[in-house]
């Protein structure tokens, strides 16, 4: 069996409100790995981490579901956790042993109840969290919407580092903000990247410089070099993220489709570029029954 490094695993739970698609993105993350080849889809009960019977048969998940796959040298441990509020205990057991909360919001639906549930959990564990705002190519979803009602209810470390290219039946890429690149999943089966497009490059460049500001902040040397009108390479900036993530600090807002495989790809390699690992985690203490620690207990961070 292949072994990994801790330093090369990531432990990450999808939580959120039913029906936002965290089924499906685990679906894609697995497609795009090559873990799985070929895609399932929740309406037909042929997803991955909707096995059971009668999940299949009500097409939403009862259960919590380990799906592990490997991505850029890396191992991905992915928790898909039911979003319905009557499984709620499954969802507290996935972030309690996660190293990293992906909370998926739909960007038709925008933040529901249970977004705020898992948020309120992780954020009682001291979880680092990120988002991915799904379905951005269906009708009525809207990206801005649904960030400002992210920043309006989980505060200013609320962070994009995407902006959709298109919305609705016209959304067809992402426009990377750490690189200032747009990738482009249109015309075959692998994204193609170029310059951001002319209709968007202004509102582009003054979220990316917002961004830049947002991460620099957080050192001192980077501070200084920026101020001074020095350009902060994207690996850097990556690496200053990546601290403010497992600070639980920052909270990277990602976006896509997990039904059309737009920006899946990108979500994964951003898990392993600024995702915490469990070295990046602090140890946990297990309070056994009768008050010793040790034994068959409830973890705790």
């Amino acid at each position: 069996m292949k072994s990994f490094p801790p330093a090369k695993i990531r432990n990450v739970a999808l939580v959120g409100h039913g029906g936002a698609g965290k089924t499906s993105l685990a679906e894609a993350l697995l497609f795009c790995a090559g873990a799985i080849s070929r895609m399932g889809r929740v309406e037909d009960g042929t997803t991955t981490t909707d096995f059971d019977p009668e999940e299949v048969r009500r097409h939403l998940s009862l259960s919590l579901a380990l799906a592990p796959f490997e991505h850029d040298g890396f191992k991905i441990n992915l928790l898909d956790a039911p979003g319905y509020a009557d499984f709620v205990g499954d969802m507290h057991s996935a972030l309690s042993v996660a190293d990293l909360a992906v909370i998926v919001v739909s960007a038709v639906e925008g933040v529901e109840v249970q977004t705020e549930v898992a948020w309120r959990i992780a954020s009682e564990l001291g979880l680092p969290r990120m988002f991915f705002v799904n379905k951005l190519d269906r009708e009525r979803a809207s990206f801005e919407r649904t960030l400002d009602e992210l920043r309006e209810r989980f505060g200013a470390g609320v962070a994009p580092l995407e902006l959709p290219i298109g919305e609705e039946a016209s959304f067809r890429g992402i426009a990377d903000l750490l690189t200032d690149t747009a990738i482009f999943y249109e015309g075959g089966p692998r994204p193609t990247t170029g310059p951001i497009p002319d209709d968007m490059a202004a509102l582009e460049h003054e979220v990316h410089d917002n961004l830049v500001e947002g991460i620099v902040v957080a050192d001192d040397d980077l501070m200084m070099r920026y101020l001074e009108g020095e350009v902060i390479s994207p690996k850097e900036l990556e690496e200053t993220l990546a601290k403010g993530v497992a600070e639980a600090s920052v909270f990277p807002v990602t976006c896509g489709s997990a039904t059309k495989l737009v920006g899946i790809d990108r979500l994964a390699q951003l898990i392993v570029e600024v995702g915490p690992s469990p070295l990046d985690r602090p140890p946990v203490t297990v309070d056994a029954p009768g008050g010793g620690r040790g034994g068959r207990g409830r973890p705790r961070r």
